[in-house]
């Protein structure tokens, strides 16, 4: 078998043995066969040592629940561009004062995800963030699904998207209801809380650091290199949801599998992919986030003093 034929995640091989060293080929049978069920049960117990929830920062906005529409039905993925968004609260144990947000917003085709920090959670820092997403894009932004959250329920926002020459729908969650944006609420753990966790991060300056990071090796990092699955059929069987999904893949092969998207695009994407190594993206994420970190450990230092 090589391993071109096993999961995804063997698109890693050749980069391992390239820095580090040339693998057996009973090791890689072994890595080829080895099941998620498997994996999941190796690492539950680093996982639930680490584990932590943090609080919830979303506080209703509600000028504008009658002219934002709630979502009720699925839209036609069949293209992608429709993207559902969310914020993620970097406030440690208090919801109090001045800190960064993280905006993180996932395209429901290719699960192509990108995120964003903002000061605070303004409308205007947020539109920003919104628009730099856009251009990092590979397609056009048609949909944008959010929570009843005051930074998106905003006249700002809404100018933004009446005025916007792709955007098709702009539509809302039902509040308290976290499932109707499921698609960016396992992204704000994966994406999110596995990169930065639970500190609090009440330093302005390290917004343009952690955008340095999230709209470069980390963009890189997770939809070039990272496979998720999803859901390709659900039906009801008496009591039982039955399930059925797809094969791993990564947002840039569903992306390059889309024929939606131009030739021109999927050149320059290629281009860019074949430049990467998730080796060195792992290295260099790793060195911006012990500067990112560093105040946010002298703060800490200083609390425990007083």
């Amino acid at each position: 078998m090589s391993v071109h034929d096993g999961p995804e995640y063997a698109l890693w091989l050749p980069f391992y043995e390239t820095r580090y060293k040339a693998l057996s080929g009973e090791t890689q049978q072994l890595l080829l066969t080895v099941s998620a069920a498997t994996i999941d049960r190796l690492l539950k117990p680093i996982r639930v040592a680490h584990g932590r929830r943090g609080l919830s920062g979303t506080r209703p906005g509600s000028l504008l629940k009658n002219h934002i529409p709630i979502r009720t039905d699925f839209w036609d993925v069949s293209q992608p561009g429709f993207m559902e968004a969310d914020t993620v609260a970097h406030c440690g144990n208090s919801l109090a004062g001045n800190f960064v947000w993280s905006l993180t917003m996932t395209d429901i085709l290719t699960t192509w995800t990108e995120i964003r920090a903002t000061w605070n959670k303004g409308a205007q820092g947020v539109i920003a963030q919104i628009q730099d997403i856009e251009i990092r894009l590979p397609f056009p932004l048609l949909g944008f699904d959010c929570d009843n959250g005051s930074e998106f329920l905003n006249y700002h926002l809404v100018r933004y998207f009446t005025d916007h020459p792709s955007i098709q729908s702009f539509t809302r969650s039902r509040p308290y209801r976290k499932n109707d944006n499921a698609h960016v609420e396992q992204k704000n753990w994966s994406h999110v809380r596995q990169l930065f966790g639970y500190d609090r991060l009440e330093d302005q300056q390290l917004v343009e650091l952690m955008n340095d990071l999230y709209a470069n090796e980390w963009s890189q990092y997770q939809n070039h290199f990272c496979p998720s699955m999803k859901l390709v059929e659900k039906h009801r069987v008496n009591s039982k949801y039955i399930k059925k999904y797809s094969m791993p893949t990564t947002p840039y092969h569903r992306v390059m599998a889309s024929d939606d998207i131009s030739q021109e695009t999927k050149k320059t994407l290629k281009a860019v992919h074949d430049r990467l190594n998730p080796f060195i993206l792992k290295q260099v994420i790793e060195k911006k986030l012990r500067v990112i970190f560093q105040p946010v450990k002298v703060t800490s230092n200083v609390r425990q003093r007083i």
